[in-house]
C-alpha cells in the first residue's frame, strides 16, 4: 500500500475542514432552536459582569421519613414576624412550605400543595402566592415575586364585624331586623307557584356563574421578595416583613443571606468548557501548521514529494531517534542483568584492541554522515 501524495493529503485536510465547519453550523443551529432549560432559584445578571446568583441552599426541603436531612439544607420553613399587622407569615424561597396547609381561602384543593407563603389569622389561612422560582437581579439586590394568592382586601370576619356594630341605644339591631325579613321572605317564598320556584333556582344558577367569574378576574394576594447579600457566615437567612398595600393585596419582605452574594457560575453540562476550548485551539493550530508549511515549502522552496511537509528532516528523523533511544535503554538495562559466575575470554594482543577501535571509528563516521543526510 503506497503512502497517499501530498495533493491527496492537501485534498483531504480540505475535505476534513469542510466537514467540521459543516458539523459546527449543524450543532450551531441545534443548540440555537433549542429551548433553554431555566433551573429555580438560580439567576445570572444579564448586565456589568454577569454575575452569578444560587439561592437553592436557602430552600427548606421535604425530608421522607426514615431519611437523613441533606447536609447544609434547611427543613423548616422560615417565619417573618408581621408586628403591628397581628400575624406572623410562614414562608419558603422557590419552592411551596414544607408544612402541608389546608382550607386555604379562596384556593382550589390542588393549589394547596404550590402555597409558597401564608398567614393565620382567626383560624383561617390566607395564600400570599403559589411557588415561583424566578429570581430576577436588580442591580446588588435579587427579587423574588410569588402570585395567585388568596383574594384581596380584609377578611370576612373583620367585614361582618364591621356591618354588624350598632351601639346599645339603637332602637333596633341590623341582625334582628334581617331576621325578621327573613321569616317574611320564607313565607312568601313558601306561597310562590313552582314556575317561581324553577326562576329562583335559575336566578341563583346564574349567580354562581357570576361569582366563579368574578373570582376569575379577582385580584389576588402577591408577595415580593428582596434579598440582601450578607457575608457573614454565622448569620443564618432571616426574612422580615416590610410592609402592605392598603388592599393588602402586595406584601414586601426584606430577607438577608450569604446565599444571595455573586458568585463564580459553575460549568453547564453541554456547553464548551476550558478544555473544550484548549483542544479546539490545538486542532486549529496544527491545521494552519501542516497547510501553511506545505503551501510554503510548495512555492517557496519548490520541494516536492514527501518534502513538502514542514521540517520534514525533523519528522524524518524522529523515527531513527526512537530507534536508537531504544536500543541504548535495552543495553544500559541488559547491563544490570546479573550474568553467570566463571572465566571470560581476555583480549590480550595489542593488535585486537588497535582493530576494535578502527572499526569502531568507522562505524561512527557513517552514523554521522547518514544523519547529516
Amino acid at each position: 500500500m503506497h503512502p497517499p501524495t501530498p495533493s491527496r493529503a492537501l485534498l483531504l485536510c480540505a475535505l476534513a475542514a469542510l466537514g467540521g465547519k459543516a458539523v459546527a453550523e449543524e450543532s450551531s443551529k441545534t443548540t440555537t432552536t433549542s429551548t433553554p432549560v431555566v433551573t429555580p432559584c438560580v439567576a445570572t445578571a444579564t448586565t456589568g459582569a454577569g454575575a452569578f446568583f444560587d439561592l437553592r441552599p436557602d430552600t427548606a426541603v421535604v425530608v421522607p421519613e426514615g431519611e437523613k436531612p441533606p447536609k447544609g439544607s434547611p427543613v423548616d420553613d422560615y417565619v417573618a414576624r408581621g408586628w403591628d399587622y397581628g400575624s406572623n407569615f410562614t414562608l419558603n424561597f422557590c419552592s411551596p412550605v414544607v408544612k402541608e396547609v389546608e382550607d386555604v381561602v379562596g384556593l382550589d384543593k390542588d393549589l394547596w400543595k404550590n402555597v409558597s407563603a401564608y398567614y393565620e389569622t382567626k383560624g383561617k389561612v390566607y395564600a400570599l402566592g403559589l411557588s415561583d422560582g424566578n429570581l430576577v437581579p436588580r442591580g446588588r439586590k435579587l427579587v423574588l415575586q410569588y402570585s395567585g394568592g388568596s383574594p384581596c382586601g380584609v377578611s370576612d370576619e373583620k367585614s361582618k364585624e364591621k356591618r354588624w356594630e350598632v351601639h346599645d341605644g339603637a332602637t333596633y339591631k341590623y341582625h334582628e331586623y334581617d331576621d325578621d325579613e327573613s321569616e317574611d321572605s320564607e313565607s312568601r317564598r313558601a306561597s310562590k307557584d313552582k314556575d317561581e320556584d324553577d326562576e329562583d333556582e335559575d336566578r341563583k344558577d346564574k349567580d354562581k356563574e357570576k361569582e366563579k367569574e368574578k373570582l376569575k378576574t379577582q385580584r389576588r394576594k402577591s408577595a415580593t421578595f428582596s434579598f440582601l447579600c450578607d457575608r457573614d457566615p454565622d448569620t443564618p437567612t432571616a426574612a422580615s416583613f416590610v410592609g402592605t398595600d392598603p388592599d393588602e393585596c402586595a406584601y414586601f419582605f426584606e430577607v438577608r443571606s450569604m446565599h444571595a452574594c455573586s458568585i463564580a457560575e459553575p460549568h453547564k453540562p453541554g456547553s464548551v468548557g476550558p478544555g473544550s476550548v484548549f483542544a479546539i485551539i490545538f486542532f486549529i493550530a496544527v491545521l494552519v501548521y501542516v497547510v501553511g508549511g506545505i503551501f510554503y515549502q510548495r512555492t517557496v522552496a519548490h520541494a516536492r514529494g514527501w518534502r513538502q511537509l514542514p521540517n520534514y528532516s525533523l519528522w524524518a528523523g524522529i523515527w531513527s531517534f526512537i530507534v536508537d533511544l531504544f536500543t541504548i535503554l535495552t543495553s544500559s538495562c541488559g547491563r544490570l542483568i546479573p550474568r553467570g559466575r566463571g572465566y571470560h575470554t581476555l583480549s590480550g594482543s595489542p593488535s585486537g584492541r588497535r582493530h576494535s577501535r578502527d572499526a569502531e571509528n568507522r562505524l561512527i563516521d557513517q552514523l554521522d554522515e547518514e544523519w547529516d543526510d
